[in-house]
């Protein structure tokens, strides 16, 4: 008997008493609230490389296969996970940034974590193992059911295993820096946007703009005359603020929210922290979304609150979703998913 089969009886055996599971890997995801449960299961043994096909651009793995590993394997092949996941000291997991679908800095540039899934495997809240999708990268027939596990802190199953896309590593990057303020360097982003640049990130804060180009050689050295920017800056700093070790996440210990903006949205505050070309930013305290945007304020020791709220029919498809995949209420009690 392996893992997977003894997540799947511990599963089966809790929807049989009616109990509840608080499903954890490394519990790297604190920021997004606490996880309830009669009980634990854990995914941390459920580690390891499935399958790797390099030449197909797909690797499949379990879920508690931790991040710096495949990172690592994947680099190997000079390859990489395209929606670069917060690793969170080491701690970060496949299954964690699925379930959490939590992206990095590349996110508009290179996707988001659901656009790199092709396929999962996963224990229902009935306690039946079910996989949905594949692991090659053509269109298929039918509901992507794979894709909506994707965000759904495991309300909706134990995901057990993965088959997402990779990607090729750029042949060179550079980071670069300049001076200006909040409404300078949102003109920046939205001009560059408009240019055939090869930009993989931008981050904005305390009165610099940082940007990185990503490529071969020869278009990145155009791409950084093209920019106007010739003052090199810290390549370290997209893994800071990938995973939540920059400082003004280091300062944030109370309540701190991330604003999801339209693309070409004017937010120009100066003590925010803005990245994604402009469509992601994070403020301190609790501060009401600009129209069109979304905003999703986490506080310690409490789940994490979206508003606006989700409408009446997108709440109606949930709980539907929610029924059919988990109609006990087994997974992660208290977490919308």
């Amino acid at each position: 008997m392996d893992e997977a089969d003894r997540i799947q009886i511990a599963v089966a055996e809790c929807h049989r008493l009616s109990s509840s599971l608080a499903i954890v890997g490394h519990g790297s995801k604190a920021l997004m609230g606490p996880l309830q449960g009669a009980d634990t299961l854990s995914t941390q043994s459920l580690a390891g490389i499935i399958d790797y096909r390099p030449e197909e651009l797909v690797v499949t793995a379990w879920a508690g296969t931790s991040l710096a590993e495949l990172t690592e394997v994947l680099a190997e092949k000079r390859q990489m996970l395209p929606f670069d996941p917060p690793r969170f000291d080491g701690a970060g997991t496949l299954g964690g940034a699925l379930a959490s679908g939590l992206s990095g800095p590349a996110r508009p540039w290179r996707g988001s974590v659901r656009d790199a899934v092709l396929g999962v495997e996963i224990v229902n809240g009935r306690g039946q193992r079910l996989r949905f999708g594949g692991s090659v990268m053509k269109n298929v027939a039918g509901y992507d059911v794979s894709r909506l596990m994707v965000g759904a802190r495991g309300v909706l199953g134990v995901i057990l295993s993965a088959s997402v896309r990779v990607l090729p590593m750029p042949e060179t990057e550079a980071t670069l820096a300049v001076a200006c303020d909040a409404g300078e360097a949102g003109r920046l982003v939205r001009d560059w946007a408009r240019r055939p640049l090869p930009i993989t990130a931008t981050c904005y804060y305390e009165d610099t703009l940082h940007l990185r180009l990503s490529g071969s050689a020869a278009s990145v050295a155009s791409a950084r005359s093209a920019s106007g920017l010739g003052e090199s800056g810290d390549p370290l700093l997209w893994a800071a603020v990938r995973d939540h070790a920059h400082p003004f996440f280091a300062d944030s210990a109370g309540t701190i929210t991330r604003l999801s903006l339209p693309r070409g949205s004017r937010f120009e505050v100066e003590d925010a922290l803005i990245e994604w070309g402009g469509c992601q930013a994070w403020s301190r305290g609790s501060i009401e979304p600009p129209d069109g945007a979304f905003a999703t304020t986490f506080a310690p020791g409490r789940q994490a609150a979206t508003r606006p709220v989700s409408d009446a029919a997108t709440a109606k498809v949930t709980a539907r979703l929610k029924d059919a995949f988990d109609p006990s209420g087994v997974f992660n009690p208290g977490v919308e998913g």
